[in-house]
């Protein structure tokens, strides 16, 4: 991660909203029930915006771990990987997004959600939501 350039921020009120605790989810593992949401955190390190959270039910989880290099009004750009398994979803195989990704607000949504949706592993669509403070 330390290669990764620092976090370009564009919006100063959009990177402190993104600062800090959030609860986040893959739908599939939570179905929008607030109580199986996750934990995740976004710290600042060496002007860099490390953004990092694990959510778990049974074997199922969503783990994210990378920077946001970019933020902007509704958005930011996410640098790193993020890694799902669900039991019914791609032979209960992990699946691993790596690289370069957006999480975006859209209309009156109290998330960021990631843009990327089509699974790489398989034919669904996976709604990966970080919630506002």
């Amino acid at each position: 991660m330390s290669a990764l350039p620092k976090t370009q921020i564009v919006s100063a009120s959009e990177r402190n909203q993104l600062l800090g605790k959030h609860k986040f989810q893959l739908h599939w593992i939570s179905w929008n029930r607030w109580k199986d949401f996750a934990d995740l955190t976004v710290i600042e390190r060496q002007g860099k915006l490390v953004i990092k959270g694990r959510q778990q039910k049974g074997k199922d989880y969503l783990e994210i771990d990378g920077v946001a290099s970019q933020i902007e009004d509704k958005q930011f750009t996410f640098q790193g990987e993020i890694v799902t398994r669900v039991s019914y979803k791609n032979n209960g195989n992990p699946c691993r997004r790596d690289g370069i990704m957006t999480f975006k607000i859209t209309g009156k949504r109290r998330y960021w959600r990631l843009q990327e949706m089509q699974s790489p592993c398989d034919e669904t669509t996976d709604y990966v939501d970080i919630f506002l403070r």
